[in-house]
């Protein structure tokens, strides 16, 4: 299977929030009720039910403030902290897409994910307990579509193709505007890459990590006590077999005089 990228060139959102309606559509998502915040951003953040959102940052320039309207979502990581912090299998997985799909059947609701993700994008939900997130549309790629969110752009600003491919046009797009591409940490590749114009830094921008990397606890996590974790588990759910091998099914305890 072929792995993807979705390229994000911040020189042609126009803010019109067509890749948020095509999310909701395309995922199910309900609406959520919102208020004014004082911006054009709506609603507020990404939550359990908005997977995909617009954000709008003003950036004060030499010559005054410059609107920013930038998509965010999953990075879909190569390397992905949210998949080696999460303890329960099959819960969050990198596929052979490039996508990192999660599986509410598995999730435990340990937010260990939402603490590990370099970019802020997991999101729990208390009345679910579990998360959920972008997913690439790993059910339409699979299928040879595009993302839902890519189909909706009508300016290109979204685009979407075999990884090779996508990041030659990135670095080429980049020299065309004299700009660079986001992430640039060669140790912390993704499968969403941003084209940012020279003058906009990523530390101005809203949840945009200038510096993604692992966090040292995931690494201490996933290298030192994560096996002994599945080991305990793997234990404690041979001895259960065992004793249902040898004992039994549990059976209710009866009172004196049989009730």
């Amino acid at each position: 299977m072929t792995e993807y990228i979705k390229l994000i060139d911040l020189t042609k959102c126009t803010g019109c929030r067509g890749c948020q309606v095509a999310c909701k559509n395309w995922n199910g998502l309900p609406a959520e009720k919102t208020q004014f915040i004082g911006s054009l951003q709506n609603p507020a953040d990404l939550s359990y039910d908005t997977w995909c959102l617009i954000r709008f940052d003003e950036i004060e320039n030499g010559s005054g403030l410059k609107w920013v309207m930038r998509h965010d979502a999953c990075m879909h990581c190569d390397w992905p902290a949210c998949v080696k912090a999460c303890p329960s299998p099959g819960a969050l997985v990198k596929t052979e897409t490039g996508a990192v799909v999660h599986d509410p059947n598995f999730c435990i609701g340990c937010k260990a994910c939402t603490v590990a993700c370099p970019f802020d994008i997991p999101r729990y939900s208390a009345v679910n307990e579990n998360i959920s997130k972008c997913t690439l549309c790993y059910d339409r790629i699979t299928d040879g579509r595009k993302p839902a969110c890519v189909t909706s752009c009508p300016t290109g600003c979204l685009t979407f193709g075999p990884k090779a491919e996508m990041q030659v046009r990135a670095r080429a797009r980049a020299a065309e505007i004299s700009g660079v591409v986001y992430p640039n940490n060669p140790k912390y590749q993704t499968n969403v890459l941003y084209i940012m114009p020279a003058e906009i830094r990523a530390a101005q921008l809203q949840h945009m990590n200038p510096n993604p990397k692992m966090p040292t606890t995931v690494l201490w996590w996933k290298n030192l006590f994560k096996p002994f974790t599945l080991i305990g588990m793997g234990a404690v759910a041979g001895a259960a077999m065992l004793h249902y091998m040898v004992r039994g099914p549990h059976e209710p305890e009866k009172k004196e005089g049989g009730e």
